[in-house]
């Protein structure tokens, strides 16, 4: 073997790899791209769930949009107050107070108190439902299917499949949405998270076919609506909702509920009446 040869061949491959170096090192300062400090400091600030709860892809794309004023420094529903304080402080703002937010699922249709037209045993899932006679087995078409696409969506294992209806555990809930864009019958919001009154029902059938299909579902009989001190709630396409802004909480809808349709999440739990 020549030894000069390998020397040679040895220099070479080093001097062309100081020189890639060199060149790449330039190249990269040259063509570098500036971060501000403040976008550095506010994605540290973040959680780091990148849940897209906020509307962006994540917590890089959000912190970038803050700094350009494209999102309120509050814009991050999974750190809530604390972290919307500490990104302000960073962006030289003003303190925001955030309310705090959870999700509810409308529907307090469970076994017991629906019908179903016939049994099922296809796939586990809420959104091919849509493609199933009837759009699933369940009497009423407006209720929670109960398949856990929204439990499977929960970054923070919040929501939970319990006696055939979704229930949302609100002190693990971070309002990130999640759940509420994946129900296929738009079931789930988000309320505040003292918000105690909720209607558990997002029906628009009439009287007759909600009785026949659930012994809890809302029959638009506005008693709810004209009981109310505040003008908190109303019914509209047979079914009565609640302004949370308005509502105090009182309780005074659900005492005259014939079907015990509005819930009390602070109450006890009651059997509900029958119309």
């Amino acid at each position: 073997m020549d030894i000069t040869a390998v020397l040679v061949a040895t220099v070479l491959v080093a001097a062309v790899g100081l020189i890639i170096g060199i060149l790449l090192g330039v190249a990269g300062k040259k063509f570098a791209v500036e971060v501000d400090e403040r976008e550095t400091a506010i994605r540290a600030a973040l959680p780091g769930n990148n849940c897209g709860g906020c509307g962006y892809a994540g917590c890089d794309a959000l912190a970038a949009a803050i700094v350009k004023g494209e999102a309120p420094v509050n814009g991050c529903p999974v750190g809530g107050d604390p972290v919307g304080k500490a990104i302000a402080g960073i962006m030289g703002q003003e303190v925001v107070e955030t309310a705090r937010q959870a999700a509810y699922v409308k529907c307090v249709g469970t076994c017991e108190k629906t019908r179903k037209n016939y049994a099922y045993t296809g796939v586990e899932d809420c959104e091919m439902m849509a493609f199933v006679p009837g759009g699933g087995a369940k009497a009423c078409a407006y209720g929670c299917l109960g398949f856990g696409s929204c439990v499977k969506a929960c970054p923070f294992d919040a929501i939970h499949i319990v006696d055939g209806i979704a229930v949302v555990d609100r002190d693990a809930c971070k309002a990130c949405g999640k759940c509420v864009a994946k129900c296929p019958r738009h079931l789930i919001e988000l309320a505040p998270y003292d918000q105690s009154i909720f209607v558990g029902c997002s029906s628009s059938a009439k009287g007759k076919a909600v009785t026949s299909a659930c012994d809890l579902g809302c029959i638009g009989c506005k008693k709810c609506e004209k009981t109310c001190p505040n003008g908190a709630i109303t019914v509209t396409s047979f079914c009565a909702h609640v302004d949370y802004g308005k509502c105090t909480n009182c309780g005074a809808c659900r005492e005259v509920c014939p079907r015990g349709v509005i819930q009390d999440l602070l109450a006890p739990k009651t059997e509900g009446k029958t119309a």
